[in-house]
């Protein structure tokens, strides 16, 4: 039966006085209130009469807003996925349903979720962060609330500690994350979250008339967003350090008075465009592998990043002296 005939009944058979099923009375709306079946109906008859396409699947529980975003439907911890909606300038804007499942099988923070080892580890890693972030530490540090995790060589888990600290900083109670993949020649994000990827940073280098909100992805973790690197494109590092670079960087520093960006960065010593990247950070996070990387390379890749003020290290990949492992130490 289609969809026309079955609103068609339902209407007849509340015209007649009729109840319908109990089931079937109304729907729960996310703002709380009640749709009838009439509304219900009428708007999926308008719908097709519109040329759109029709769906039997119920709405579902509200998304959290972000303030660069509208809100969105939303699925189950164990959903991943993009859907595309109208943004205020018109354009397709989007939101994504972070595979929280997959995540708490990799071990890493999750909302709500349990008092692990690694969530303690990052408590403490981002506490300093954050208070450089809003100049709460002993000497202002320009743009501290743009925050680069990098590493010196591919491998040592820069990826992994960029979506634990930008999951830990989207608990505070105060403030909003941004989680930018900027590592463009081999983006993960999108791979660790379980997000389809599409427009993204590069785009909006590329094309002027593309705003920021019209690519970020509001998550259905409160307070993350997601920019996604975007098309690939051979002058990457020539973008990243153009002029439309700086005035997005300064856009996205001061957009939001609560705001933390936190950059996944390309490793240090194999691509240019960290280091373009890291002349524009108020904070660097260098992540180094335990017992792997070598002193020579630690020591190159400070070098390289030697102009930022603030510079932090995350030994990671390392055992616990007092048994058990953890994953993160900060220094």
């Amino acid at each position: 039966m289609s969809i026309i005939e079955k609103a068609a009944g339902k209407l007849d058979q509340i015209e007649k006085g009729e109840k319908p099923p109990p089931h079937e009375a109304t729907a729960k709306h996310p703002s709380g209130g009640g749709v009838s079946i009439i509304e219900k109906a009428a708007g999926k008859l308008d719908q097709i009469e519109r040329g759109g396409a029709s769906s039997s699947v119920e709405m579902a529980p509200e998304m959290p807003k972000h303030p660069d975003q509208t809100v969105a439907s939303g699925g189950g911890e164990g959903e991943a996925g993009i859907d595309p909606t109208l943004s205020s300038g018109g354009q397709v804007s989007k939101q994504g349903m972070i595979n929280l499942a997959k995540l708490r099988r990799l071990g890493m923070i999750i909302p709500d979720g349990e008092r692990t080892q690694i969530a303690e580890e990052f408590r403490l890693i981002k506490r300093p962060l954050i208070k450089n972030a809003f100049n709460q530490g002993a000497e202002p540090v320009n743009n501290a609330n743009l925050i680069m995790v990098t590493s010196a060589l591919a491998g040592e888990g820069k990826t992994f500690c960029a979506a634990n600290l930008a999951m830990s900083i989207a608990m505070e109670m105060d403030h909003t994350v941004l989680l930018v993949d900027a590592d463009v020649a081999r983006p993960a994000i999108p791979d660790y979250l379980g997000l389809e990827t599409g427009r993204g940073l590069m785009d909006v280098l590329l094309d002027d008339k593309l705003d920021l909100a019209d690519v970020l992805i509001r998550t259905n973790v409160e307070n993350l967003a997601i920019l996604p690197a975007g098309s690939r494109h051979k002058r990457a590092t020539e973008l990243l350090a153009s002029q439309a670079m700086s005035d997005l960087l300064r856009e996205i520093a001061r957009r939001y008075p609560d705001r933390i960006v936190i950059f996944d960065s390309p490793p240090l010593l194999l691509a240019s465009e960290a280091h373009v990247l890291a002349s524009q950070m108020g904070q660097i996070v260098l992540v180094v592998a335990a017992e792997s990387t070598t002193q020579q390379a630690i020591k190159e890749a400070l070098r390289q990043i030697e102009t930022c003020d603030v510079v932090n290290l995350i030994y990671n990949k390392a055992r616990a002296f007092t048994g058990g492992e953890y994953y993160g130490h900060y220094g």
